[in-house]
């Protein structure tokens, strides 16, 4: 009998092991937050890609410089052996579009609410030629650096409106105290040139975004050929945390891309 209940345990386990062979290997989901966020802001999107099976980072984003910033995420690509869907919000797209040139394991880019720039292009350049933009008068007085820099921050009774207007006021508020302040000069550094003219890429924002206008990111999704571009009605800046349903949607959907 126990001969029997060995060779029943035994078949279980090869069947179970050819099962694991035969599954694919789903890619790792790496996400870069933008200026006045944190990875935090990811936290709805995590539970959902890591509830569906996927391997999640939300990586760090300095927000220094766009060269530094893109080779801190290179840096993190570089220890991830499998596939590597990487997602960019607002600033986190140039970043996303420096760190992945030329890499041959990242197999997807998503832009949320992101700037996907051209060679020689900025943050601040794109976000202004539209219409629609309104950051600027919310802006706090910057930050003198040691270095002879300056920091920006959203002004914290100004920020609910302008960023999150779509997210409680409760969550805003926490959001405003804990913001990461970019870099005027990563705002205004060119970038070089594009891994979305080589990389496959999804778009995602909201209708309602006050630092990136709807119009610019429809023009930037057009000119990188977007796979897909979903558009949602009344969302703000930050659609990864009032839609994480959406986002993590789409960020898988490109995961299964062939």
């Amino acid at each position: 009998m126990k001969k029997i209940f060995a060779g029943l345990a035994l078949a279980a386990a090869m069947v179970t092991a050819t099962a694991a062979m035969a599954a694919p290997v789903k890619p790792t989901v790496v996400l870069v937050h933008g200026a006045f966020a944190d990875s935090s802001s990811w936290n709805g999107v995590v539970k959902i890609l890591e509830k569906d099976g996927y391997p999640v980072i939300a990586a760090s984003n300095p927000l220094r410089s766009l060269k530094g910033d893109a080779q801190s995420v290179a840096d993190v690509l570089a220890s991830i052996k499998t596939p590597v869907v990487l997602v960019g919000h607002s600033y986190g797209g140039p970043v996303i579009s420096e760190a992945a040139y030329g890499n041959a394991n990242v197999k997807a880019l998503v832009y949320v609410a992101a700037i996907a720039p051209e060679a020689g292009e900025s943050t601040a350049e794109l976000s202004g030629r539209f219409p629609g933009g309104t950051l600027g008068p919310t802006l706090a007085p910057p930050v003198a650096l040691a270095d002879g820099g300056k920091d920006l921050y959203i002004q914290q009774d100004k920020f609910h409106d302008q960023f999150a207007a779509d997210v409680s006021n409760a969550d805003a508020k926490l959001m405003a105290a804990t913001q990461r302040p970019v870099t005027v000069a990563a705002l205004n550094e060119a970038s070089t040139e594009p891994a979305w003219k080589t990389i496959p890429s999804w778009f995602v924002y909201g209708d309602a975004d006050k630092n990136i206008p709807a119009q610019a990111q429809a023009f930037m999704a057009e000119r990188a050929h977007s796979k897909q571009t979903v558009v949602v009605k009344g969302a703000s800046h930050v659609v990864m945390v009032s839609n994480p349903k959406v986002v993590a949607s789409l960020i898988e959907k490109a995961a299964n891309a062939k």
